[in-house]
């Protein structure tokens, strides 16, 4: 593809694509982290498809992808055994009036990885699961307030969690008050809002490990602080199941919370999400037990029966081919290899690379070395350019060698460009256009 480092590259059928989504699709996506508004201005590619390590857009460009489809496709795009598992499902059939068997396999299949949970129950989405969790909390302790950890960027699209972005017009006040928050890795100040609100918090939910490892004893220590003010530990695991271990964080660090979530890689790109948990917990939502029902995710496509075939498919997959494994040693080249990058262009105190490395971020830090979407733009522009899509540098297993020398490449060439405008202290002749903008924010 043809480019300069003052942009321009172009995307025209990209940019016509993106207008007809507009009109008729709030935002023009179906995932706000997806959006044009998250890319340089006229450089947000509409795909056409995508196999492996690779996507093409529209206008005939291919890229190496990283951060597929935010997380989920950790396998790489159309791998060969979770297709075919779900060709052999659809022929079958996908949605009975009753529970079909494959239910039962892909609980059996759940439960016999993550050997932490006792039950489990499938859904198509992350904040169904998450919401779901909260729901159990509260009715098991009779509790209103939900306790998030405030250093984790999201857990739900429902009231309980948006009402505390940005984000919130349309929630009411009195949702938003009875959702209160806690620091990650300080269990002082945990235990301090737990004693404040004593006999308030049903539960405290967090991703149990995100770009820093949980300090030591941490994980732990929140188990002991949930069990000694009665309140319920939920580990959301959308993005650490899998690329953290096929137990997810759980099984790595050895703390077993009361109930968890899984979603992302869990389907590689089919829409399947699990909560898992503690028996008595769970059946609060069955036909076992005394007390009050509790409803459940109860959805009429929560178990279709190929994107259970697709969870059994990665599940397979993941065990029999090393591929957590294999994600951690591809993270590790190429976060070594970008830092050497950094550093012969003079830009390692401004472009970084941070977290585990199969959940691999870069920051963009400015003259000041403070978070700058200018920045980032300069620098997304650049590895568009280069054939590179990475809004993070989040690998899948389906990324070869040559793939990973090419990105290295394209971005020591855009931390040049990036050295570049540092020494004039002004990103703006690179940028082309607006700014990318953060997610969360008041204003469209």
């Amino acid at each position: 593809m043809e480019t300069e480092e003052t942009g321009e590259f172009l995307l025209p059928r990209s940019r016509l694509a993106n207008e007809r989504l507009h009109a008729m699709i709030p935002g023009g996506a179906h995932t706000y982290a997806k959006g044009d508004d998250q890319y340089p201005e006229n450089l947000a590619p509409v795909i056409s498809h995508g196999r492996g390590a690779h996507v093409w857009d529209i206008d005939g460009n291919r890229y190496i992808e990283y951060g597929s489809g935010l997380r989920s496709v950790s396998l790489g795009h159309a791998h060969p055994r979770v297709i075919e598992a779900v060709r052999r499902q659809l022929d079958l059939g996908s949605n009975f009036v009753r529970p079909s068997v494959v239910e039962v396999d892909a609980a059996e299949r759940f439960l016999a990885t993550v050997r932490t949970a006792e039950m489990v129950k499938f859904a198509k989405n992350g904040s169904d699961a998450t919401t779901a969790a909260v729901r159990l909390a509260r009715a098991a302790t009779g509790r209103p307030r939900v306790a998030i950890c405030a250093d984790h960027p999201f857990f739900s699209i429902d009231d309980w969690f948006i009402g505390t972005t940005p984000m919130s017009a349309g929630i009411p006040a009195a949702t938003t008050d009875l959702t209160v928050a806690f620091p990650y890795g300080d269990l002082a100040a945990t235990e301090e809002l737990l004693t404040q609100y004593q006999d308030e918090v049903a539960c405290l939910i967090l991703e149990p490990a995100t770009h820093t490892e949980p300090p030591p004893g941490y994980l732990a220590g929140l188990r002991e602080l949930a069990d000694r003010h009665g309140c319920v530990l939920i580990f959301d695991e959308m993005i650490t199941g899998f690329r953290w271990s096929e137990t997810g964080a759980q099984g790595l660090y050895g703390v077993v919370p009361d109930l968890s979530t899984f979603g992302k890689a869990l389907g590689n790109g089919f829409a399947v999400s699990a909560l898992a948990g503690r028996r008595d917990l769970m059946e609060r939502g069955g036909l076992r037990h005394s007390g009050d029902r509790v409803f459940l995710l109860s959805t009429t496509h929560g178990a279709e029966t190929h994107s259970l075939a697709a969870a059994m498919a990665v599940q397979t997959t993941y065990v029999e081919e090393g591929i957590t494994a294999r994600l951690h040693t591809l993270g590790e080249r190429l976060a070594a290899s970008i830092r050497e990058a950094t550093a012969s262009a003079g830009v390692s105190d401004h472009v970084v690379v941070r977290g585990r490395p199969s959940n691999l971020v870069f920051a963009t830090l400015d003259e000041n070395q403070q978070p700058s979407q200018q920045y980032r733009t300069l620098f997304l522009r650049q590895l568009l350019a280069g054939g590179v899509l990475a809004p993070s540098f989040v690998v899948s297993s389906a990324l070869g060698d040559a793939d990973i020398d090419h990105t290295v490449d394209v971005v020591a060439e855009a931390c040049a460009v990036y050295r570049k405008a540092l020494d004039a202290a002004d990103p703006a002749p690179w940028l082309a256009g607006r700014p990318v903008k953060p997610v969360f924010r008041r204003l469209a």
